[in-house]
């Protein structure tokens, strides 16, 4: 693929997976298999309070083709087909949910030096149209983020962000929902070797004149074992410890407590990944 300024998406990307992935509350366990042919089974299992999820999901590719099949708990069946480079910076994502009729999409995904576009329409009479795209290069890069409903004929989203990536660091400004809500992300590299990395994201709600600061970092005590551990203003305070035991498969292990009211139980959650 070709390096540019990526998709909207990859707007303050960074910090959000410093801020946010891998932390959870739930029990969550997940083994993938390959068959001889190459075909990849993953079964998952997730525990929340006192439900239990679990969903059966394969994949399958070929040459630059990849199928996805997944069914869920509630008996969806959801498939999405990859189409990697027909031509060169482009994708294009077909995806559908069984028996949903009205959920079938198309999505154009195109990477080019300096913008990338994401376009994608539902497949129904009035369908939805989304449409992102950002123009820049490596360092500086500007975009936006919208969604039209044909059949109101009104915009359902409209965002618009800006991202700035140096050598060690990477700072976002997005507007979101419609105008509503301002927040600005910083990423930095503390240091390579020990992947440590700091970052910290602030929202301001217009319409609720609300602040929310989160801050975080995370540090690698060896080359197989990750800490993480995260802090915001309303007192929640989060840390994970996450270990590859052998290549590819991650145990992780995170809790939250509230500074705020000890007097709670903290919120514990386990996450075991295996693959051959």
């Amino acid at each position: 693929m070709v390096k540019g300024p990526g998709l909207y998406t990859d707007i303050g990307k960074k910090a959000r997976d410093l801020l946010y992935k891998d932390y959870q509350a739930d029990h969550k366990f997940t083994v993938t298999t390959y068959t001889s042919t190459g075909v990849a089974i993953t079964s998952t299992g997730v525990k929340k309070g006192e439900l239990f999820l679990a969903d059966l999901s394969t994949q399958l590719k070929n040459k630059n083709i990849t199928t996805d099949i997944k069914v869920d708990t509630n008996s969806n069946l959801i498939t999405t087909i990859t189409v990697d480079e027909p031509a060169p910076g482009l994708k294009t994502i077909f995806s559908f949910i069984a028996p949903d009729q009205r959920s079938g999409k198309v999505e154009l995904q195109y990477q080019h030096e300096y913008a990338g576009i994401s376009t994608s329409i539902g497949l129904t009479a009035n369908p939805s149209v989304n449409f992102s795209g950002v123009i820049g290069n490596n360092s500086l890069a500007v975009g936006t983020d919208l969604s039209f409903d044909t059949a109101s004929g009104n915009f359902t989203k409209f965002n618009t962000g800006l991202n700035f990536t140096h050598s060690d660091l990477i700072a976002s400004l997005t507007l979101n929902d419609k105008g509503d809500t301002l927040t600005a992300s910083y990423y930095h590299t503390v240091s390579p070797l020990t992947n440590t990395n700091v970052g910290a994201e602030f929202s301001h709600s217009f319409s609720s004149n609300e602040n929310t600061l989160t801050i975080g970092t995370q540090h690698a005590l060896d080359p197989l074992t990750n800490v993480k551990a995260r802090v915001n203003n309303y007192g929640k305070a989060s840390a994970l410890i996450q270990h590859e035991w052998r290549p590819k498969s991650l145990f992780t292990i995170s809790g939250e407590v509230d500074t705020r009211a000890i007097e709670k139980s903290a919120k514990v959650g386990l996450a075991l990944v295996l693959k051959p």
